[in-house]
């Protein structure tokens, strides 16, 4: 399971690092932050995950099918 981290500075600034978000998935997420905090992104930094392709699991793709 990933993680994201937000950061606040005093200056307006926000900041934010994902983890174990593997793929371009990544900026989907900057997007919804983008979209919650009301804030432009001015620049996306990429790191090593950004490159590694997401493995998909077996039971997560069986509860997509079952709708739950």
């Amino acid at each position: 399971m990933g993680k994201i981290k937000i950061r606040l500075f005093r200056d307006g600034t926000v900041q934010m690092e994902t983890e174990g978000i593997k793929g371009k998935r990544c900026a989907d997420y900057a997007k919804v932050l983008e979209r919650l905090a009301d804030v432009k992104i001015d620049k996306l930094q990429t790191t090593s995950e950004y490159y590694e392709q997401e493995i998909i699991q077996q039971q997560d793709i069986q509860r997509l099918k079952d709708g739950n």
